[in-house]
């Protein structure tokens, strides 16, 4: 029986395309440090070909650590981040909940890109909050809560933890309509 976080591949599709928006909005701090590094880039575009079902999610499963590899060629926490957003986003052709993944990678790049505004990680939910669609909304309300199912990404690893556990938390906490139990700066 497959996690529960993995979500069907209709659902998948889906959320695609709103985790490669999130990847894609810090892309510019992975490009700054790396401009020659086309990895973060071609995974946000395969996220969103995967999207509009131009490609499968077995090839996909198979390439997607490349733009996690990408995080090694920087040094700036943001730009790691940034990098990491991107192979979440490429890894929703495997499992939906990399999407939250996504997005939270994003959210905490955006944060650490500027130390001084305690409110840059609260806005960046704010803007993938509202970018969602309605589908895009449904098809996340699907997952487990984080921290919630040990078979995938939302278990008890680096998503569940930390500033990425607390961004999930607020986006899946939007989602049902509830506060999150720990806010984030």
């Amino acid at each position: 029986m497959p996690s529960p976080q993995s979500l069907s591949e209709s659902d998948r599709r889906r959320v695609a395309t709103w985790a490669a928006d999130c990847a894609e909005r810090v892309l510019v701090l992975f490009e700054t440090e790396a401009p020659a590094d086309g990895r973060p880039r071609d995974a946000i575009a395969r996220a969103r070909a995967f999207a509009r079902g131009e490609l499968d999610s077995a090839g996909e499963i198979r390439r997607r650590f490349v733009a996690g590899r990408a995080a090694q060629a920087v040094s700036s926490p943001a730009a790691v981040a940034a990098a990491r957003a991107a192979a979440q986003a490429a890894g929703v052709a495997h499992m939906g909940a990399h999407a939250l993944g996504a997005a939270a990678y994003a959210a905490n790049a955006a944060g650490l890109a500027a130390p001084d505004q305690p409110e840059a990680v609260r806005d960046e939910i704010s803007w993938q909050l509202e970018r969602m669609t309605d589908q895009t909304r449904s098809a996340l309300r699907r997952l487990p809560l984080v921290g919630e199912d040990s078979a995938g990404p939302l278990g008890s690893g680096l998503l569940a933890s930390g500033i990425l556990g607390s961004i999930i938390r607020e986006i899946q906490a939007a989602l049902s309509g509830t506060s999150p139990q720990k806010g984030v700066r």
